[in-house]
C-alpha cells in the first residue's frame, strides 16, 4: 500500500497510526491547527490523497470531498457514518468501510454498566467513601435496583440486540422500536418511540443517527419516560434533544441518566456535573485496548482489500 496517499483526520489510535505511516503515505489533518489551515494542507496534498480515514469525531463532509477530486474510499475508525457524506460518496463512486462487530460488545457491556451505575448510584457512592462521609454521615441511602426493570431498546440492531441479551440475563423484560418489526425475538414491539418511553424503565438509545433519529428523545419522549425512568445514551449525542434533557433531569421529570456521548462533544452541560442521579462518561463505548486494535485492524484491511482490488471486508458504500 505504499503508494496509498491516506488521510488521517484525528488522532484516533497510536497502532493504527503506526501502522499507517509505515504502509502508506500519511497525512496527518490535525497537526493544522485551524479550519483554514486544515482546507489549505487538504489542498496542498490532494494530488496524493486517495483514502481519508476518520471516526465518529472527524470524517469525510461534503466539502472535505470536494476538495479531493482522487478520492477512492472513505474508512471510517467507528461502526456509525454520520461524519461521512454517504450520498456525496455514492454519487462520485466512493466506497465507504466502517468498523461493525468488532466493537459491538464493549458497547452493550458498557450500556449495561451505565445502567446500573446510575441506578445503583456506583459513582455517587464511591465520591461519598472518598469524601469519608461513610464515616461521619453513616451509611449510604438506598438506591434502585437494575434487575427485573423493563428495558426498552431504541434501535434492534447489532449493538441493540446485544444489550437485549445482556438485559435478559437479568431477568429484564425488553422492549423495541425500529424501523421494522424484528421477526423471531420474543421482545415487545412499539411502533412509535413514545409508547416505547411510556412503557419501559430504562430506555437505551442504540440506533444510528440520521436526520430522521436526530432529537428522536425529545420532551414528550423524556415526559413518558417519567420522574422514575431511566436514559442511556451510547449512540450519538445528537439522537437526544441535550437542553430539554437538562431541564428535565434538574426538574426531577426524569429518574436518572447514562451518557456516553454529548450533543457538542467534548462540552457536556455543566448542570449535569452536581446530579448524582447522573453518569457521565466521556464517549469510551468502544474504548478497550482489544477491541481498538480490532478497529484498526479492519480499517487496515479494508485499505489494503482496495489497493488489491479485492472485496471490502466490511462495505457500506
Amino acid at each position: 500500500m505504499e503508494s496509498l496517499g491516506v488521510l488521517l483526520t484525528f488522532p484516533m489510535n497510536p497502532y493504527l497510526e503506526e501502522e499507517l505511516s509505515k504502509r502508506c503515505k500519511l497525512f496527518r489533518l490535525w497537526e493544522s491547527p485551524t479550519p483554514e489551515a486544515r482546507r489549505d494542507f487538504v489542498r496542498a496534498n490532494a494530488g496524493s490523497i486517495r483514502a481519508v480515514v476518520g471516526n465518529a469525531t472527524v470524517g469525510a463532509d461534503s466539502d472535505t470531498i470536494d476538495l479531493l477530486p482522487g478520492l477512492e474510499i472513505v474508512a471510517s475508525f467507528s461502526v456509525g457514518l454520520d461524519k461521512v457524506d454517504l450520498a456525496k460518496c455514492r454519487e462520485k463512486g466512493i466506497r465507504v468501510t466502517n468498523t461493525p462487530d468488532v466493537l459491538t460488545e464493549d458497547v452493550a457491556d458498557l450500556a449495561i454498566g451505565l445502567a446500573i451505575s446510575t441506578m445503583r448510584r456506583i459513582c455517587e457512592s464511591d465520591r461519598y467513601v472518598r469524601a469519608g462521609k461513610w464515616k461521619s454521615h453513616g451509611d449510604y441511602k438506598l438506591t434502585t435496583k437494575f434487575s427485573g426493570k423493563t428495558v426498552g431498546i431504541l434501535g434492534l440492531g447489532r449493538i441493540g440486540s446485544a444489550i437485549a441479551k445482556r438485559a435478559e440475563a437479568f431477568g429484564c423484560p425488553i422492549s423495541y422500536y425500529s424501523r421494522s418489526q424484528k421477526p423471531d425475538t420474543g421482545y415487545k414491539y412499539y411502533s412509535n418511540v413514545l409508547d416505547l418511553a411510556a412503557n419501559c424503565q430504562v430506555l437505551v438509545v442504540a440506533c444510528p443517527l440520521t436526520e430522521e433519529t436526530r432529537h428522536i428523545i425529545n420532551r414528550e419522549v423524556i415526559d413518558a419516560l417519567g420522574p422514575k425512568g431511566v436514559l442511556i445514551n451510547i449512540g450519538r449525542g445528537p439522537h437526544v434533544d441535550e437542553p430539554e434533557l437538562v431541564k428535565a433531569l434538574v426538574e426531577g421529570r426524569l429518574g436518572g441518566a447514562g451518557l456516553d456521548v454529548y450533543e457538542h462533544e467534548p462540552h457536556v452541560p455543566e448542570e449535569l456535573f452536581a446530579l448524582e442521579n447522573v453518569v457521565l462518561l466521556p464517549h469510551v463505548g468502544s474504548g478497550t485496548w482489544e477491541t481498538r486494535k480490532a478497529m484498526a485492524d479492519l480499517v487496515l484491511g479494508n485499505l489494503e482489500a482496495h489497493v488489491l482490488n479485492k472485496p471490502l471486508l466490511t462495505p457500506v458504500v
